[in-house]
């Protein structure tokens, strides 16, 4: 098995995206780590979904609180090859065998193949990639030369994973709300209060914090961003406490605490009065994470299924031979590309964007943030409808915790909630309209990425645009609650748009295969519902669109 070389559709959309030395490089190390994902990091991730769970060790033999957090051996290992790839460092860092930084393209490459066996510690990543580049992007050279070379460490140095710190009991989502408080002291703050949903705690060597300094502003204005160590230089614990873990219905792998500031040691990143717009800015980088986690997810699901109807007996035939079975694969396969395929082509544009390259436009600020708030609350819905799909093709087998599709489907779930829930990412498209006027630059750029293809599923492609101006017309004239209402069919609509436009590009690109892929993907997209089809497109296409891994080790070749 080798989660890589059993997806050559995303190795050609890789190989279109990277420059030939870069992909050369990259190549071979996705290769090299595809196969540990699909074998050793798969059978650790089990073990510790199943046996190995992070656990709390809150005192130590003399009864002094210690707060450490237990994690496995092979956890440790985990961690180890993981951040030796420079799924984090080689962001900011160059890849010493290319002299040259790396960049998010091929970072989420690695962890979109890390998600399919363990999203639970790509969350961890995730994290740990956001400190970097708020410590990179913000901090001091002093805070910089501490912190830094550690979080982006690839084995030359000790490893500090990172931690963002938001979330509040009184609070949640309402950041503007938060109480922790930052007292001035004689060298730098110190910080007293309660962060109620803690991921990484304990793991973590650094954590971007907020916090509300005495007598600053109310709301999230009045919010600073400080980087807070864990443990002090002697090793003990930075006045920092776990009250406790919480027990989650999935992503075991990751430890997350409720965690007690009490004068922890805690130095200002960046405009102390920039601190809530520092972390939205990680924020933005974290859902793309999240659509990542969300598509490893959906592609692991896929393949589990697919799998599995090739193999199972049923009536005198395959699962494979019916075409209910058919279509309900092809579908998956179809959303699975164009929906990778729609995050890997918009990447250069958050990487700009991020980055603040030279000619970075309002416009490219506007749609970046807008296509990742509908990336990330779609493929975060697909990924808990794919993992149910599966478990639906395996039968009663697909309950039982011998498969991995339990775990997928319980694994995906939070994905619909970490880093904003599909309510939040509504409001987030409204006020992108509002502020932004974010649909009418939608709906140009569109319109001019298929101005040269024609014909019927173009023409399907402009109906859909035409509703979705009208809808925005509509939109103007409501009531804040009709507004708020309306949010979300606004970004279902728009999100349908996109990735059909990627499918369009798709097929107009040449591949023998795209062609197929974008009829079946608009044809199921845009049909009304419930007409009596003559054309079981789906059916049709299974052969060619329909990939099992590995034929020879079920027995199939």
């Amino acid at each position: 098995m080798n989660f890589y070389q059993d997806e050559p559709q995303f190795r050609a959309l890789l190989k279109e995206l990277l420059d030939e030395e870069f992909f050369k490089y990259a190549d071979r190390e996705l290769e090299a780590f595809g196969e540990k994902c699909a074998n050793e990091i798969d059978q650790r991730a089990r073990f510790t979904d199943r046996e190995g769970q992070p656990k709390l060790i809150k005192f130590d033999a003399y009864g002094e609180d210690i707060s450490e957090v237990w994690v496995n051996e092979g956890y440790r290992r985990t961690v180890e090859e993981s951040y030796n790839t420079g799924i984090v460092g080689f962001v900011h860092k160059e890849i010493p065998e290319l002299g040259r930084k790396g960049n998010y393209i091929y970072s989420y490459a690695q962890g979109y193949l890390l998600s399919q066996t363990e999203p639970g510690f790509y969350c961890p990543v995730t994290l740990t990639m956001a400190t970097a580049y708020l410590l990179d992007e913000y901090a001091s050279p002093e805070l910089k030369e501490k912190f830094l070379p550690h979080v982006l460490s690839t084995g030359e140095t000790t490893l500090f994973e990172g931690a963002t710190f938001l979330t509040e009991r009184q609070g949640g989502s309402d950041v503007g709300a938060n109480l922790v408080k930052a007292v001035k002291a004689k060298d730098g703050y110190k910080l007293y209060g309660e962060k109620y949903f803690a991921s990484n705690a304990g793991m973590c060597g650094v954590a971007m914090v907020l916090a509300r300094k005495e007598g600053a502003a109310a709301g999230t204005k009045g919010l600073t961003l400080f980087a807070v160590p864990w443990r002090n230089e002697d090793g003990s614990l930075n006045g920092i406490k776990i009250r406790r873990l919480k027990d989650k219905l999935g992503v075991k792998a990751v430890p997350s605490a409720e965690v007690e500031f009490e004068g922890a040691q805690a130095y200002v990143v960046g405009d102390p009065s920039k601190g809530f717009y520092y972390m939205m800015e990680a924020l933005n980088l974290s859902r793309v994470c999240n659509t990542v986690a969300s598509l490893g997810i959906m592609r692991r699901a896929y393949s589990e299924a697919s799998q599995y109807a090739f193999k199972r007996d049923a009536f005198g035939k395959k699962l494979a031979d019916f075409p209910m079975v058919k279509d309900s694969l092809v579908k998956m396969a179809v959303k699975l590309e164009v929906e990778t395929r729609t995050l890997f082509k918009y990447l250069p544009l958050f990487e700009k964007v991020m980055r603040n390259e030279a000619g970075v436009t309002e416009k490219d600020v506007v749609l970046n943030r807008l296509y990742i708030a509908l990336l990330k609350k779609e493929t975060a819905e697909q990924a808990v409808h794919f993992a149910h799909e599966a478990i639906e093709m395996h039968g009663g087998n697909g309950y039982i915790e011998d498969f991995v599709t339990p775990r997928l489907l319980r694994d995906a779930q939070v994905l619909t909630v970490w880093e904003g829930t599909a309510n939040i990412l509504g409001l987030e498209v409204l006020r992108l309209l509002e502020k932004f006027n974010a649909g009418e630059l939608f709906l140009q750029e569109m319109k001019t990425r298929i101005s040269t293809i024609h014909g019927k599923f173009a023409e399907q492609v402009h109906t859909g645009m035409e509703q979705l101006a009208k809808l925005l017309t509509a939109l103007e004239q409501a009531t804040p609650d009709h507004k708020t209402f309306h949010s979300k069919r606004v970004a279902e609509l728009m999100v349908n748009i996109f990735e059909s436009v990627t499918a369009l590009e798709y097929a107009a690109s040449g591949d023998q295969r795209a062609p197929k892929v974008m009829e079946v993907y608009i044809e199921h997209t845009w049909e009304t519902p419930y007409t009596f089809k003559q054309n079981m497109k789906t059916v049709d296409y299974f052969t060619d669109l329909v990939q099992v891994t590995n034929l020879e080790k079920i027995g199939l070749s």
